[in-house]
């Protein structure tokens, strides 16, 4: 098994899976419910993975994920929710939780 791509967002991770498994390449999922120890331990211990079965579709999961156009942006947000400002890499506001609007 390979690692092929992980994420904090289980939303992009789950869609990430779904493409996979649409063209035929199995995978599975580790750290799905370790989310709950965020604060706890380091961000990068608590990313969801994503990992394909046969090492032979390594290439090509990493290849069809290369292609997936991720929402980017460098300015900064305001929360619907509370109207805080965040940060452009943050995809949650820090203040209340909610998720940014043009993220999914």
């Amino acid at each position: 098994m390979k690692l092929v791509f992980q994420h904090e967002n289980p939303i992009i991770v789950g869609n990430i899976k779904n493409i996979l498994e649409n063209i035929g390449v199995k995978t599975q999922l580790r750290n799905e419910y370790i989310g709950g120890a965020a604060g706890e331990l380091p961000p990068t211990d608590t990313a969801i993975e994503l990992w394909v079965v046969n090492d032979r579709d390594e290439e090509r999961a990493l290849s069809e994920i290369d292609n997936i156009n991720f929402p980017s942006s460098s300015i900064d947000w305001y929360c619907k929710k509370c109207g805080e400002v965040n940060a452009a890499s943050f995809e949650i506001c820090w203040n209340c939780g909610s998720e940014r609007a043009d993220i999914a």
